[in-house]
């Protein structure tokens, strides 16, 4: 039990009126008066308090929360008082998540309830615990408010933001990948296996027409192809500590994940298999899985990933992917490059080419883009953009360096990586690289 201000401010006014009776002594019998009538109004009101058990309540959770994305929770709150009851509510968010909505106040008559929604965002993935939502109940006349605990603990988990690859679906559905600016690639001849025979059609390609079912029938036939299926794609994610920097109100790491999913997502619908292979702190390993009913296996191992404090270390990252991964695989590692990456990078890429084919997705920092195209009004800002030229420059040659290797690269901004990832992993099946 705590008092309300209200309670406060007419402690203080019986105050003041005690130090005006000690100036005119005919306001003494008042002031006597006074704390009395308080004194009763205080006591009388505490009994008005709804006891322990008699506020209940229920909370109602999405089945997943996305890192980042608003969504709605709700409080039921019932009471067993024979009386109208205003509560203040708080629920027990975890430290992880955020909700402007609240503190809220609401007014139940007897026999009644409330149902109250408020928006909760994530900020960071993994399992969360819900703890029990707090409730001040305040007194018949205001003087006095109890607390209550309603609702109980309730756990669920942040997955990485699937947004983009839920959209990626609804266009696939509706035929219009491109408006993701995901380009549909024409299909060479290295890249397709034969499927069946049938009819020929009006702008089928000549090379597809089948001469020797075609005299048989004496009718045109064409072969049809389809995209060669069952190859691997590993997914290499870097997990030390240079992907813990922010870009975007998301860590670049948060980024990456994204990425993950929508490849994830095209090369299981393709037919293709996938697995997943952290570094940098992360020892953990998914073998490759098979099949579009594969996505909530996936999204269940990557959801509570986390960037570690340890440095990223890729020869490690090679050893791994060469120790755990036997069949030939597009290899996709994502990372943030920086200029001593060079020795090591070009040793682990070395090593992984002796069998797989290679990808590096490596991250611009929008922040450092747009430091570099601000005015230059001072002597620091002259100083801070030449800084930034000479690191812009590093990591043009060290991406040079790759591609003179035969590494595939992708090099984007944290925002653009997701489509840039799925062109070119396209492009590596349309040209038969794999």
């Amino acid at each position: 039990m705590r008092p309300t201000l209200l309670l406060l401010r007419l402690f203080i006014a019986w105050l003041v009126l005690a130090v005006v009776a000690c100036i005119w002594e005919n306001l003494v019998l008042l002031w006597q008066i006074g704390g009395g009538a308080l004194l009763f109004a205080m006591l009388v009101d505490a009994f008005t308090l709804p006891r322990r058990g008699r506020i209940t309540g229920k909370r109602s959770l999405p089945g997943r929360f996305a890192l980042g994305v608003e969504s709605p929770v709700t409080l039921t709150v019932t009471h067993a008082a024979s009386r109208t009851l205003n509560l203040e509510l708080f629920d027990g968010i975890p430290t992880a998540a955020e909700a402007v909505d609240l503190p809220c106040r609401v007014t139940i008559p007897p026999g009644e309830y409330a149902a109250l929604s408020y928006q909760a965002r994530f900020l960071r993935r993994g399992q969360h615990v819900f703890t029990p939502a707090h409730v001040l109940a305040t007194s018949a006349f205001g003087l006095w408010k109890n607390r209550h605990f309603v609702a109980g603990e309730s756990e669920t988990r942040a997955y990485p933001n699937y947004e983009p690859v839920v959209r990626f679906a609804m266009l696939a559905m509706a035929n219009r990948v491109e408006q993701m600016g995901i380009v549909k690639r024409r299909r060479m001849g290295a890249s397709l296996d034969f499927h069946q025979l049938r009819d020929y059609q009006d702008g089928d390609v000549l090379s597809r027409i089948d001469w020797k079912a075609t005299s048989r029938r004496s009718t045109l036939v064409s072969r049809d192809y389809e995209e060669t299926r069952n190859q691997t794609i590993l997914l290499v994610p870097d997990c030390g500590r240079r992907m813990r920097a922010l870009d975007g109100g998301l860590s670049q790491f948060d980024h990456c994940l994204n990425a993950m999913l929508l490849i994830a997502f095209i090369a299981l619908r393709q037919g293709d298999e996938v697995g997943v292979v952290g570094f940098g702190g992360v020892q953990r390993w998914l073998p490759p899985v098979k099949g579009a009913h594969s996505m909530p296996k996936l999204l269940n191992h990557l959801y509570n990933y986390e960037a570690s404090n340890e440095p990223s270390d890729f020869i490690e990252a090679a050893e791994r992917v060469m120790t755990l991964q036997r069949r030939r695989a597009l290899v996709i590692l994502l990372t943030n490059l920086r200029s001593e990456d060079g020795a090591t990078l070009a040793s682990a890429v070395a090593a992984m080419q002796r069998r797989h084919l290679v990808l590096t997705a490596t991250l611009r920092e929008q922040e450092l883009e747009q430091r570099a195209a601000a005015s230059i009004d001072h002597l620091q800002d002259a100083l801070q953009y030449g800084a930034l030229t000479h690191y812009f420059g590093e990591r043009r040659q060290l991406m040079e360096s790759l591609r003179a290797r035969r590494v595939l690269t992708v090099d984007e901004s944290a925002q653009m990586l997701p489509v840039a990832l799925a062109n070119k992993y396209l492009d590596v099946k349309a040209g038969g690289l794999l």
